[in-house]
């Protein structure tokens, strides 16, 4: 078993024993020996879920998760062609070293937060703040976190960090993406966008010619088109922003982005837009609506373009670098460095301020929409 199977195997393990005592070895020495597979494990780190009753609180109540059909989808079933197992990895994620693994049925996905800077201003600063106000925004644009992983007692893995010692359990927005491939569909088009006025040294250090093109792809993206939207529509997205962001920014967070998904709306389905509709009203989604959780259609299920052509989705991501870290600070002060002894190129979405950096976001949120008057 490799390096990543182990990992998810770990993630496995903390979500489905909900509510379940781990069973204790039947003898001493099986005491003995599974203790010492624990401290010698690199990557089988024994995880433990971050405030329970909180996320489970926020699955029940607010998202309308219910708790078995959410541990179903961390259960290896035989319903699926190839058994798959039940967490899969796709990849790492950009220059934090984070790895993503997806649940078979695409409904979640767990990412790890590797970093201390991260997992701890998570934890410590925005996770209260958090669970708050999902609970009375039930239609905010911040990713669905459903549960917090950490890792607990010690191993060898932990102080080598040969494993990541947190995870972070998402609700996934590109669900239902492989089901309308295998029904013949146009596929699924996908943009992680940040502001791209600021300095981004493997991208403009020299024309980026001292960095691959691997690496620059792991850059944020650019979606070169519009969004057409009904004014409604427009300022209930707009509203959303606004208040998704401030809190981000009261918590001094920077650097998240807008995940943006489109698939094209199916003729045969598109009836005719009547006008003065909101993302709120059903109408707006075609007759067949994309897979998603149950739920009024919002930017999480899917909102109809004004023009007929697409359905977007969109959710605020990666909220997790926050300028009052130490990391974030030496980064800070590095680039201030850069900027008077080399070159002025401004600052790093990781280095401005909170305000400034929101008042960009939201700026390019702005610029990617186009409103239609009815």
């Amino acid at each position: 078993m490799g390096r990543k199977e182990k990992i998810a195997r770990s993630i496995v393990r903390a979500i489905t024993e909900i509510n379940e005592v781990r069973k204790r070895p039947g003898s001493p020495l099986a005491s003995i020996l599974a203790l010492f597979s624990t401290l010698f494990s690199l990557y089988h780190l024994v995880l433990r879920k971050i405030r329970p009753a909180d996320f489970a609180k926020l699955r029940r109540h607010h998202w309308d998760i219910n708790d078995n059909n959410y541990v179903q989808s961390f259960q290896q079933e035989d319903g699926y062609e190839a058994r798959e197992p039940p967490l899969k990895a796709i990849g790492d994620m950009g220059f934090s070293g984070s790895t993503f693994y997806s649940t078979a049925d695409q409904k979640y996905l767990v990412k790890s937060l590797p970093r201390h800077s991260e997992h701890s201003f998570f934890s410590e600063d925005l996770l209260t703040p958090y669970v708050q106000y999902m609970a009375s925004h039930p239609r905010a644009l911040l990713v669905r976190i459903c549960d917090f992983l950490a890792a607990t007692g010690p191993s060898i893995g932990r102080v080598l960090r040969s494993a990541p010692s947190h995870h972070i359990v998402m609700d996934n927005i590109m669900h239902g993406r492989e089901e309308a491939k295998r029904k013949g569909e146009a596929d699924w088009e996908n943009w992680d966008l940040k502001p791209a006025s600021y300095f981004y040294p493997e991208r403009d250090i020299a024309g980026g010619a001292l960095t691959s093109e691997a690496t620059k792809k792991q850059l944020a993206d650019e979606f070169h088109d519009k969004i057409v939207l009904r004014r409604e529509q427009a300022e209930d997205f707009f509203s959303s922003l606004e208040q998704d962001t401030r809190l981000l920014a009261e918590h001094n967070a920077v650097d998240y982005s807008l995940f943006l998904v489109r698939m094209k709306a199916p003729h045969q389905d598109a009836a005719p837009m009547r006008p003065r509709q909101t993302e709120s009203d059903p109408a707006t989604v075609p007759a067949r609506p994309p897979s998603g959780p149950p739920t009024l259609p919002s930017w999480r299920t899917g909102v109809a373009s004004a023009d007929g052509k697409h359905i977007f989705r969109a959710s605020i991501l990666d909220f997790f670098w926050a300028k009052h870290k130490v990391r974030a600070k030496a980064m800070t002060i590095l680039i201030k460095l850069w900027n008077v002894l080399i070159s002025r190129h401004g600052d790093m979405s990781i280095t401005t301020t909170p305000d400034e950096y929101r008042q960009r976001f939201l700026r390019m949120c702005r610029e990617i929409v186009e409103i239609i008057d009815d």
